[in-house]
């Protein structure tokens, strides 16, 4: 196989805590499938957190290790958001954000402590989650008579390929969810379909 189109991610949020000289970081993991999500859960959080001091963090979205975002949230450049970003790199989590938010206890944690703070809290929410490994699917549209159906549905069970939205009007047409490794097969077995289409 050319490539990986399996990706680890976690299924549902989970949490995480830890204290250091009086600070309390309080970390908290979220699966997503866009950057739309951050706004509402940053939203959500600040809302259960009023008093905190600080909001930080990171996510990581696709198999590419360079599309990501973090933010540090008014704590010195690099001693937040990045170490954040660096424990999701190390599970190797796609498509997560991690928050941590940090109450101040008064006593200053050095550039040291505060990595190792965001870091720790994160590892703990990571660790109190399930990870689990997903596929890369592509999704098509597929348009085809009637008097095919069957034809169609074999390549479909055959192939194990997710419909999630289908309709049966004078021609049938389906949303097909295709794992990225199986496309240029499947497409060339529904290709040999008479009529078959593809739409965009």
């Amino acid at each position: 196989m050319l490539f990986d189109d399996t990706f680890k991610t976690i299924s549902k949020p989970s949490e995480g805590i830890f204290r250091d000289k009086g600070s309390r970081f309080f970390a908290y993991l979220y699966p997503i499938q866009s950057e739309a999500e951050i706004k509402d859960i940053i939203a959500e959080l600040k809302s259960l957190h009023p008093k905190a001091s600080h909001h930080c963090w990171a996510i990581r979205l696709s198999l590419d290790r360079s599309i990501f975002r973090l933010n540090d949230d008014g704590e010195p450049s690099g001693t937040a958001g990045r170490p954040i970003l660096n424990t999701l790199l190390s599970f190797d989590l796609t498509n997560v954000i991690a928050v941590v938010i940090r109450y101040f206890g008064g006593t200053l944690l050095g550039i040291p402590g505060l990595i190792n703070a965001y870091k720790t809290a994160t590892i703990d929410a990571i660790q109190a989650s399930e990870i689990i490994v997903k596929t890369v699917d592509l999704v098509f549209k597929i348009e085809f008579s009637h008097s095919v159906m069957n034809e169609v549905m074999k390549v479909v069970k055959e192939e194990n390929i997710k419909i999630f939205n289908q309709s049966f009007d004078l021609s049938c047409t389906f949303n097909l969810e295709i794992r990225q490794s199986q496309v240029n097969n499947v497409i060339n077995r529904l290709e040999k379909i008479e009529g078959l289409k593809w739409k965009a």
